[in-house]
């Protein structure tokens, strides 16, 4: 099965039938999931802020989340977001596809370590290594489904993961820019090493929607603000529906590699 996750203006699912809501109980709290079937295919459903943006992104309980969609069968996750871009010679309104992570407190909202190992001589424990947290597999995957749909596509770079719900400094833009991060939104850093700690390849797709703070001299119109973000709410859900046409969950291999001690 594949798992879903969407973030800010897309709450729910275009096309997405016998929905199926449910709460899942997780060691680390409630999940709420929607199990369906779109266009054929079996798919878990989670809207990262709530149906309604209940969750600022330092309310957003990833840990729960993760577990439940690998408890309900998911073998393959799909992630979006809207983002702003750090990188200035990059266009606004572009689906981004990263190969590499900028996350170095690797710490969750509330400030825990980003981690499931959280008890001394639990099983299956260990230390997660990648080459990148992000599928290869379905990044490719995601580039095909992207031809379909006449919408512009940046392959490689860096997602780099930011604190919320503030949005960030000119200065600490700069200091992405020095790490030559693409481009950034605050959700989906957890996401992605949580995800790699079950072994579940997970592909984040970005939508560019306005230049980060210091980017440019001027910031980004809210008018072009708000008309990217409502292209983003047209364009992704077309994406994942092309990406779930061509993705075999079973058939996608975990690229990265947890030591564990047993």
């Amino acid at each position: 099965m594949i798992g879903i996750i969407t973030g800010s203006g897309l709450y729910d699912l275009p096309g997405l039938e016998k929905a199926e809501t449910r709460i899942v109980e997780t060691p680390y709290g409630k999940a709420d999931v929607v199990v369906g079937v779109l266009d054929g295919r079996d798919v878990t459903f989670i809207a990262r802020h709530g149906a309604n943006h209940d969750y600022l992104p330092n309310l957003i309980n990833h840990r729960a989340n993760i577990y439940a969609l690998q408890g309900v069968g998911v073998r393959a996750i799909v992630a979006t977001s809207v983002m702003g871009v750090v990188d200035g010679s990059l266009e606004l309104a572009q689906v981004l596809l990263f190969d590499d992570l900028y996350f170095p407190d690797n710490r969750l909202p509330g400030g825990e370590i980003c981690t499931f190992f959280t008890e001394e001589g639990q099983p299956r424990r260990g230390h997660y290594m990648f080459g990148s947290p992000f599928s290869a597999a379905m990044s490719s995957i995601a580039v095909q489904a992207a031809s379909g749909i006449d919408v512009s596509v940046v392959e490689g770079g860096i997602y780099g993961h930011v604190n919320g719900p503030r949005f960030n400094s000119k200065a600490e833009i700069r200091q992405l820019q020095v790490a030559c991060v693409t481009a950034i939104s605050q959700t989906c850093g957890p996401e992605a090493v949580l995800a790699g700690e079950l072994e579940i390849p997970y592909l984040l797709a970005g939508f560019g929607i306005d230049y980060a703070n210091g980017v440019n001299r001027e910031p980004t119109p809210i008018e072009n603000l708000d008309r990217n973000l409502n292209l983003a709410a047209k364009v992704i859900p077309e994406l994942i529906r092309g990406i779930v046409a061509l993705v075999d969950p079973e058939d996608i291999p975990f690229e990265g590699f947890v030591y564990r001690f047993e």
